[in-house]
Order: C-alpha cells, then structure tokens, then sequence
C-alpha cells in the first residue's frame, strides 16, 4: 500500500507495497489523505513488488502455460461441432472425427470459426494469467508483471526494435527458405473475413497473450529458480516445443520465429520490464495486420504469385507462429 507525507505543503508518496496478508490493517490506496507522518513499514508484513522475484512459483506458471496450450485445442470445437451438425455430419459416425477435420480444414465458415475462437481463448488466458498473478485481485497486476519503462529502453526504442524484429525475421526466414506451404497460407486465402480477423487479433490480443505468458509468468519465475541465462534457454525451449512440430519441415520460419522469441526474451532480461516487449511485438504484429490488408491489391500491379505476396504470407506466418497461436 501506499503511505504518504506531508512537506512544505506538497504530497509525496512513497513506494508502492504489496501487502502478504489479505487481512493487513493497513489502508488502501483509495482510503489514504496527504497527513500525518510517514509510517513506518514493519518487515515481514510488507514485500515491494518486484517482476523479477513474482510471488507466484514455477508450478503456477507451469500450469497457466499447460492451460492456455488446452484452450488452444479446446475452444475452437466449441464452435466447430455446432457448425459440422448444421452441415449434416452425424457425430455417431465411425468417420465423424475425420469428416470434422476435412470440414475443418476445407469450409471457408469452418476456418472462419476456427479464427473466431482464438478471441475467447486469449481472453480465458487473460484470466488465468490475472488469477494466478493477483491471487483473485489480492496483489497488483500490471505493477506485478513489470508493467513500466526501464530506463534502458522506452517507448521509441521499442519501436524502433519492432521494426528491426520485423525485417532481421524476414531476412532469415527467406536467407535460410520458407516455401514450404503451410496453414496459415490456407487460412488467410479463405475469405476475406478470415483474414481481417486475423489482422484484427494481431494487434488488439495476441502481443498481450504471447508476453504475459511466455516472458511474464513463466520468465520471472524460471529467472528466480535457475538465473538469467538458464531462464531464457528455458523459455525459448518451451516455445519452440509448442511450434517446432506445427511448422516442421519449414526452416525458415522456424528459424525466424526462434530469433524473434529469444530477442524478446533477452529485452525482457535486460530491462527488468514486460512493457517494452509487449511494445515491440505490437508493432511487430502491427506492421504485419497491414501488409495482410493491403496483400490483395498487390496482384494488381504484379504476378499473383510474385514475391510481394510471397513475403506477405510469409510475414503473416511469422505473426502467427511468435503470437504463440
């Protein structure tokens, strides 16, 4: 909690603590006035709140981590198998199973659904995230997840790295070959509706999903239990287990996707912060939502298959695989 003083006639407040004991007698911040003298704070009762040493464990963040990957798989047959029974699929069919992923993979609503549930799903892990970090709002979260500028890097060099994530990916990705076909490519060309949704997620969801998972809960507590080093080799890990497999055989975006990750993660160890990895994917994803929006105009001034659009999915790939979706 805060506590304030008094002097020359002007407020002052002190650092910002985090009571251990939900029954604490101290005032909340809404209850405080500028008087009376600064109070002293007694050890053991409050802890300042630090990003790097959470007060959630490894297991925690472990299992928000294990629960956001279900949702992932979960959520979208919320929305498919209404829509297969209005199809006609009978679910008592030895075959249902592969008809499901045959309509999946080939309606153009289907695919649109599948992108639709990716905004419950990020919102449900918000919550978990919010859970696990406040205790059911009995601590801070943004304060807790390291929601402020370091002074190594602020707003406009966060831009500016977004920028220079954006193009070092690119190049990788097509130094090292990304012309194996993938899904996502499938899904963009679907309809149009698909793809300004996925544009739309870039920016307003996914930054958020990916840093608040992956460099906020699990990084800080994987940094407090094995240090700085082990934390970003852990992480890293992590993530490409999850992406490995989905983008396998297509190395350049593998590749790519692993740089991405690491370089956030590193920004995060360096500044101590979430925020300027949350600035920089956001303009990451923001530069993509657009290339996505303008890509079918681009045919109009060339092949339909030239390298713009080419280097348009690829971009979208990208996005799609260091949002972690």
């Amino acid at each position: 909690m805060l506590s304030c003083l008094t002097t020359w006639g002007q407020v002052q407040y002190t650092p910002q603590y985090v009571p251990t004991d939900s029954q604490s007698t101290f005032p909340i911040a809404s209850e405080l006035t500028p008087a009376g003298p600064a109070r002293t704070v007694t050890p053991g009762v409050h802890e300042p709140i630090d990003p790097n040493n959470p007060r959630w464990g490894l297991g925690g963040a472990f299992l928000v981590w294990v629960a956001s990957i279900i949702l992932l798989a979960i959520i979208p047959l919320f929305f498919l198998v209404p829509y297969s029974l209005q199809r006609g699929l009978d679910p008592g069919s030895p075959e249902y199973v592969n008809n499901l992923a045959a309509l999946a993979l080939t309606d153009k609503t289907a695919i649109f659904l599948q992108v639709l549930a990716l905004l419950p799903t990020h919102l449900l892990t918000f919550a978990l995230v919010w859970v696990l970090v406040t205790r059911f709002g009995q601590r801070p979260f943004l304060a807790s997840l390291g929601w402020g500028w370091s002074g190594r890097i602020r707003f406009w060099r966060s831009v500016g790295l977004g920028v220079a994530l954006f193009l070092a990916g690119t190049g990788i990705a097509n130094l090292i070959g990304a012309d194996q076909p993938t899904q996502l490519e499938q899904i963009i060309k679907s309809s149009p509706a698909a793809r300004y949704l996925i544009a739309a997620l870039a920016v307003l969801t996914a930054p958020f999903v990916e840093e608040f998972i992956y460099r906020g809960v699990l990084y800080a507590a994987l940094q407090r239990l094995v240090g700085v080093s082990g934390a970003v080799l852990l992480v890293l890990g992590l993530f490409t287990l999850i992406h490995v497999p989905q983008y396998w055989p297509n190395f350049g975006v593998i590749a790519a996707v692993g740089m991405l990750s690491i370089s956030l993660t590193i920004i995060r160890a360096y500044t101590g912060r979430l925020l300027p990895c949350i600035v920089i994917h956001f303009v990451f994803n923001g530069i993509t939502s657009i290339l996505l929006l303008i890509e079918p105009y681009l045919p109009k001034f060339g092949p339909a298959s030239g390298p713009a659009t080419s280097a348009v999915l690829l971009l979208a790939e990208l996005w799609l695989s260091v949002s972690g979706l």
